[in-house]
């Protein structure tokens, strides 16, 4: 892996940096693939897709175990033809599924780094720009700040679900560090953190939030709404696992 230089940037500091056809580069960072997704990053790509969450997860990932957290990692699998190990959404013209594109895509070159405090449950965020030798998107003309990059890359919904699952990382670090989850809590945190339409279906449909204390306009809405069904999803395991929602 090549070196690169790494700057933290205030929201209002300007860099140089575009990505388009016309960049010689275009294109390359999507092979030598090493792609984590986030839990809002399958919804959107599976919703993208037309496909249910586990037809997703099953033709389109792969998972293991992290081996600091102790939960269950998804990561995109490459392109099968490819002997590049390329993204499989990605062609000629570029991300076939940009819309719908992962967060790490949308912010590249940045890097979010996001913490939460236990005492106020306050978050705070900082940028890092992460200039790689061989991207030539430095060398454009076009200056923005990060504050810019967010909104235009539409990053504000990403950050505010990646939010709620550095939430439930905290739970597992506080009640049990270091420790592997055996397997009926990686069902529990697989299910509904990545494979929103099997909670949906296993979960709510069958009345098992009744308990839960989310009131009846929310779960009826979650019915259709899986940006309304996740947030539900991801305290549900926290209550599961930890017995707790901070």
């Amino acid at each position: 892996m090549e070196d690169y230089d790494v700057y933290e940037l205030s929201l209002d500091d300007h860099f140089y940096f575009a990505c388009n056809p016309g960049v010689p580069c275009f294109n390359a960072c999507c092979g030598d693939l090493s792609q984590y997704l986030t839990a809002y990053d399958i919804l959107r790509l599976k919703n993208h897709l037309g496909m249910s969450s586990s037809d997703f997860l099953a033709a389109y990932t792969s998972q293991h175990i992290g081996g600091e957290s102790g939960l269950v990692v998804v990561s995109l699998k490459p392109d099968p033809a490819s002997s590049e190990l390329r993204c499989p959404f990605v062609g000629p013209e570029g991300c076939q599924v940009y819309e719908d594109r992962p967060s790490s895509c949308r912010a590249y070159p940045l890097a979010r780094v996001a913490a939460r405090s236990r005492e106020t449950g306050a978050i705070t965020e900082r940028y890092m720009l992460m200039k790689e030798p061989h991207c030539q998107g430095f060398d454009q003309e076009r200056t923005l700040t990060v504050r810019q990059w967010i909104t235009e890359q539409g990053l504000e919904p990403y950050n505010r679900a990646n939010d709620l699952m550095m939430e439930l990382i905290s739970a597992k670090n506080r009640f049990s560090p270091g420790q592997q989850l055996d397997l009926a809590a990686r069902n529990i945190f697989y299910t509904g953190c990545y494979d929103l339409d099997r909670f949906r279906q296993e979960v709510l449909e069958t009345g098992k939030l009744d308990d839960v204390g989310f009131d009846e306009d929310r779960r009826q809405a979650a019915k259709t709404a899986d940006e309304v069904l996740l947030p539900m999803a991801l305290e549900w395991v926290k209550r599961m696992l930890y017995g707790t929602t901070y």
